[in-house]
Formats: structure tokens, sequence, C-alpha cells
């Protein structure tokens, strides 16, 4: 859209007109500008509680299978992206790497093997992890 300020009658007034009906700067107009309307937000969209995520990692953690091995390290990378887990260290044994992981409200220790993911496969499992703790925990 466009938008303009013209001077009415010693008064400076802004007008607003749509990208099709724009013909150029009205006379009188003081300056004029361009700009993009943005597009409404997505009605709907949800965001992940962290808290309610760290459970489903606690969850997880207890007995976790080999495909859920990933998704755990994924989660465990998502909730040290929100601050809700923090990364103490890592340690390396028998050519496998360890996160040592704690929770930032006093959860106990954790520590995830490195799956040593590629980046499109852990937006995948990101993706997986979303439809799946929505559809769990609605």
């Amino acid at each position: 859209m466009h938008s303009v300020i013209v001077d009415q009658n010693g008064h400076l007034t802004r007008l607003d007109f749509a990208e099709e009906a724009w013909t150029g700067p009205p006379e009188g107009a003081v300056g004029d500008w361009k700009l993009q309307v943005p597009e409404p937000a997505a009605q709907g969209a949800r965001k992940i509680d962290p808290d309610a995520m760290m459970q489903y990692f606690e969850q997880l953690y207890e007995n976790p299978n080999q495909v859920q091995e990933k998704f755990l390290y994924v989660l465990a990378l998502f909730l040290v992206q929100k601050r809700r887990l923090k990364l103490d260290g890592s340690r390396d044994e028998d050519q496998t790497s360890y996160l040592q992981l704690s929770g930032t409200h006093g959860e106990g220790n954790f520590e995830i093997r490195d799956q040593n993911l590629e980046e499109s496969e852990i937006e995948a499992l990101q993706q997986q992890l979303n439809t799946q703790f929505l559809e769990e925990w609605e």
C-alpha cells in the first residue's frame, strides 16, 4: 500500500491508498512512502510449552528405544534452545559422545548420546515431535 501526508487547510493528514488505486502523490503532499501490510498471523497456531515438553523428555528418557533415542536427542536440543535444559558438558566413551544436561528447575542429570544427525534429519524429527506432542498432549 502507499501512504502520504498532505497539508489540508493547515493540518497534516495521512492518507492510505491500495496499490491498485495509487496514481502518485496528490497535490500538496508533504511526503509519501510505500509499505507492505503483513499477512495476518495464522489462526490457531499453537505454541509448545517448554515445561510440558520437559515432562515428555523425562518420560522418554526413562526407557528410550532406538527410534526414541533420536527423538530424545532432538527434544534435548529444543529444550536447550528454550533454556529449559542446560548443557553441563559432554563426555566421550568408546568413540561415542554424550551430552550431559540438567533441568533449569532442578531436574536430575541426563546423559544423551549424540546422534550425529544431519540438519535435514533434525528438522524432520522436530516436525514429527511437534505433531506427536500436539496429538498426545491436547
